[in-house]
């Protein structure tokens, strides 16, 4: 006997952000049109995502960019119509930000010339890390995104056997 798979409702990118205001409690992204509850940054990986935010400020000003290029708390990437990202850390210039028609109301990103860096620090759902985001912040035409593995949770293809803790710039 075969059995029919439960309907997966797809939402588009729209359909996620107003579902998300009621939902705000818990950290959701949107991949390929499908709500995934994303895990909550404990321990070693919220004190590295803090310590990189830190490093990054710094780096940032010594280079006379800190009234030009900032690091806000929250944003949300829209890669495309089915996508939306919160990055562990984005660095966002503000030269072109005022082209951005959903930033001030909503946070949301959707141009690549807004964007100067992407950060994820790896998690047990590395996969989303390493492909879906890796091809949909390509796709997008973001200049620079950083796969932070401190834990070497990713596949050996990217980070070697035996797997060692690893950054993975794009």
């Amino acid at each position: 006997m075969t059995q029919a798979l439960p309907e997966v409702k797809l939402y588009t990118f729209d359909e996620f952000i107003e579902w998300e205001k009621e939902n705000s409690e818990v950290h959701y992204e949107l991949h390929d049109g499908v709500i995934v509850e994303m895990p909550k940054p404990k321990g070693k990986h919220s004190d590295l995502a803090g310590y990189l935010m830190e490093e990054l400020l710094i780096t940032i000003s010594s280079m006379g960019k800190r009234r030009i290029w900032t690091i806000p708390k929250e944003s949300i990437v829209k890669p495309n119509n089915l996508t939306g990202y919160e990055p562990d850390i984005i660095v966002l210039n503000q030269d072109t930000i005022g082209t951005e028609t959903r930033w001030e109301g909503e946070s949301i990103i959707q141009n690549a010339s807004s964007v100067k860096l992407i950060v994820e620090v790896v998690s047990t759902n590395w996969q989303d890390d390493y492909y879906n985001k890796l091809r949909d912040y390509e796709a997008m035409g973001i200049p620079e995104y950083w796969i932070v593995d401190y834990a070497a949770l990713g596949g050996r293809v990217f980070i070697g056997n035996p797997k060692v803790p690893t950054i993975f710039v794009c």
